[in-house]
């Protein structure tokens, strides 16, 4: 029998999605929760293991630890936001089961291996990249120094195992709606774009693209990209409708799921049959005839990179894209009907007060149905985080995030300094949100529909909430600055 394992995404601030779904950890302006795909993946391979998302269920810490100490092996997904909070929790784990072996992944520990073993006594190993194979083979009995991709400490010293290779056969691995079914609960999971509930799972790994502030493809998943074949896929999906006849969407959470003409129009045919809802990712190069087909198989929303509206951000950032595509893009999908939602990001290399108008215009141009903006974060391992580090653009103390794990700008430019990013954030929601044609839109479907205007109240007073918390805070450093300014003493 294998160790009896716990796989947790953990505990961390109240509302934070910042673990093992997330590619951009932060509690969000509007309360929502991504699956925990990575950890699902051994979850599954493992006899008796269990799959614990604490977040969205509302799982405590108190409560975490109680329940770590029915198992012999725990492995905790952390992000760089929540990494003290998590290394605190493992203590404590620790503390009230001595016998239970500890090991951490995900991208933070995949670019500090010996800096997260030497914070913490507690965690008995970390993995790089990919962990799927890792911590199975060490809950089956594996010595530590026969696993590949793994990091430990022995002798007082840290080993470094060789690099485990990618996994090639993703038709292998386990289908996670499998686990999501023994584990989860579907009606936890809320995005605010997405029909409420949904399903997300992957059917690729890996993203090509060069984008420079791009977590994943920099430290976990590689630029490699794999795929399952569709058969796979179609099999879980028929699967899925039948442990949730009542889900009204599943979303594919690939980086680049339709980078690939052929592939996602063989995909859609075999998905078509099923009579599925379904949302995904896509980059602005996917043609009119690739979009067509997704549309009369079920595609309902498409979740797009614009990041700026700058063509010269987008060069800095290595996105492969022009604003001239992004705007026939968005025209094709308007066209055949595909719901767009946008992402945006503020504090990009080369950003200026100039830029940061440029993106709200452009943003305003498109008029897609729903956005989301973020302030850039630099995390360790990616090429964003090297330059900001190079050229001193990142703030004091680099701190990332709030007391409540909410973002904040921790990168600044000359002439731009973080809170002026900040508040652009919101500067940008209130321009995009409070148009007429924008709030029109937004009554139009609270109107019809009382379980989305339910949720359009939830998710109003939790925006205006954070939005409150980040003005304070702006306000907060201006006035220190500028107490600053006033006390310099007078040159001679």
């Amino acid at each position: 029998m294998p160790l009896k394992t716990l796989f947790l995404n953990p505990p961390s601030f109240e509302n934070f999605d910042g673990g093992a779904g997330s590619r951009w950890p932060a509690t969000r302006e509007i309360e929502s929760y991504w699956y925990p795909v990575w950890l699902a993946y051994p979850a599954g391979m493992l006899e008796g293991a269990r799959l614990l998302d604490a977040p969205p269920h509302y799982v405590s810490a108190e409560d975490t630890i109680k329940i770590a100490r029915d198992y012999e092996f725990l492995v905790l997904y952390t992000s760089t936001p929540g990494f003290p909070g998590d290394l605190r929790l493992v203590q404590k784990i620790k503390d009230v089961n001595p016998r239970i072996k500890i090991a951490f992944v995900g991208p933070h520990v995949t670019v500090l291996p010996e800096r997260s073993l030497k914070d913490c006594p507690a965690i008995d190993f970390v993995c790089r990249k990919e962990f799927d194979y890792a911590v199975v083979e060490f809950a089956q009995g594996k010595p530590l120094e026969e696993i590949l991709g793994i990091s430990y400490r022995t002798n007082g010293s840290v080993v470094h195992n060789p690099d485990r290779p990618q996994i090639e056969d993703l038709d292998a691995l386990p289908h996670v709606t499998d686990v999501y079914y023994r584990d989860l609960d579907p009606r936890r999971y809320n995005v605010p774009f997405l029909l409420y509930p949904y399903v997300s799972l992957y059917t690729t790994r890996g993203c090509p693209a060069q984008c420079t502030f791009c977590l994943w493809p920099q430290t976990t998943s590689g630029h490699a990209w794999r795929k399952r074949s569709t058969d796979d896929v179609a099999r879980e999906m028929a699967k899925a409708k039948e442990y949730w006849p009542w889900v009204r969407e599943f979303f594919f959470d690939d980086d680049t799921f339709n980078i690939q003409k052929a592939r996602t129009v063989e995909l859609c045919s075999k998905l078509k049959p099923l009579n599925l809802t379904w949302s995904c990712t896509s980059r602005v190069t996917t043609d009119y005839e690739t979009l067509k087909a997704m549309k009369e198989a079920g595609c309902r929303l498409l979740i797009v990179g614009f990041e700026s509206g700058d063509q010269q951000i987008l060069k800095n950032i290595k996105k492969g894209a022009t604003i001239e595509r992004a705007r026939a893009f968005t025209k094709d999908c308007h066209r055949l009907g595909l719901v767009v939602h946008g992402d945006f990001i503020l504090g990009l290399p080369g950003e200026t007060r100039e830029t940061i108008r440029n993106t709200i215009n452009f943003a305003k141009e498109l008029d897609v149905e729903t956005i989301q903006v973020s302030v850039a974060h630099a995390y360790p391992g990616t090429e964003l985080y090297d330059y900001a580090v190079k050229n001193g653009f990142m703030v004091a103390g680099n701190k990332m995030v709030d007391e409540g794990g909410h973002q904040l700008a921790h990168i600044q430019y000359p002439g731009l300094p973080a809170e002026e990013i900040l508040d652009s954030v919101h500067r940008f929601y209130d321009e995009y949100y409070f148009r007429p044609k924008a709030v029109f839109r937004i009554l139009k479907k609270a109107a019809f529909n009382s379980v989305d205007r339910k949720r359009l109240y939830k998710e109003a007073k939790t925006f205006l909430k954070v939005r409150a918390m980040r003005h304070k805070w702006v306000k907060e450093k201006r006035e220190k600055e500028d107490s600053a300014t006033a006390v310099e003493p007078a040159k001679a």
